[in-house]
């Protein structure tokens, strides 16, 4: 798909704009409008967090049971004992998407995610939540290399990789299956990255749940802590149980 979808918009975007403007001038909008449409088949799936068009991202989990899967996005930050000590308490595993930057400033704290039995995974070096997904090959690579090489410095080698705000461009399937890395968006989110209503976010997130969804949630914010406690309790009073998945269940279907 990836492939037909990148051919067809560098045909559309040179080949038959010019092809009928030379040849069929007074055609001109429709030359534009083919130009159009090859642009919106790339900047689509690149903007839609979770599109498969460029190739596959994981949006749920094979589950055996009522299993769901709770990710953390944008750690290691100030929180991370409370929110650590927090999911201690509820009996709940997680994995945190964490920024490379923030590990390289604060690597006990992913020593106490481990610690704690919680799996961590890369989030990008720096998150440029407002650029990623135009960034070109080189720099998506950095990106992605210089988180993961400042996990391994914590003894991680990251499997999973989950794009700023979801986002990404048609570099980044292959530059992680050169790394054999997957890429993992969600089921589920609630737009706790803002705002200070913690019930808001449980209403959001809780009546959307089922079976194998992934769960994206937030660290570093004034409510965080109180969110995720949140969340977490009202999925388990519906009977839920938390589970970190092992790649191989992964799925994109959602």
């Amino acid at each position: 798909m990836r492939r037909l979808i990148l051919a067809f918009a560098i045909c559309a975007s040179v080949i038959v704009p010019i092809f009928l403007l030379v040849l069929f001038p007074p055609w001109w909008p429709i030359a534009l409008g083919v130009l159009a449409l090859s642009h919106a088949l790339v900047l689509w799936p690149t903007l839609r967090p979770n599109s498969q068009w460029l190739g596959p991202v994981m949006t749920s989990f094979e589950a055996g049971a009522n299993e769901v899967w709770l990710t953390i996005d944008d750690g290691p930050t100030d929180d991370t004992p409370d929110l650590l000590d927090a999911l201690d308490a509820l009996g709940v595993k997680a994995t945190f998407f964490v920024k490379g930057v923030l590990v390289e400033q604060r690597p006990e704290l992913v020593r106490a995610m481990l610690g704690r039995g919680h799996t961590v995974e890369n989030h990008s070096q720096s998150h440029p939540s407002g650029a990623f997904w135009c960034l070109p090959p080189g720099k998506v690579a950095w990106q992605i290399d210089r988180c993961s090489n400042a996990l391994e410095t914590v003894s991680v080698r990251p499997r999973l990789f989950r794009a700023p705000v979801g986002m990404k461009n048609p570099f980044v399937h292959p530059i992680l299956a050169r790394r054999g890395m997957t890429i993992v968006g969600w089921s589920v989110r609630g737009f706790d990255s803002f705002g200070d209503n913690v019930q808001r976010v449980v209403d959001r997130i809780v009546p959307r749940v089922t079976a194998g969804s992934i769960v994206v949630m937030h660290q570093g914010r004034g409510f965080s802590v109180a969110c995720v406690t949140g969340v977490v309790r009202a999925l388990q009073a519906k009977g839920y149980a938390f589970v970190v998945p092992a790649p191989e269940r992964l799925n994109t279907k959602r």
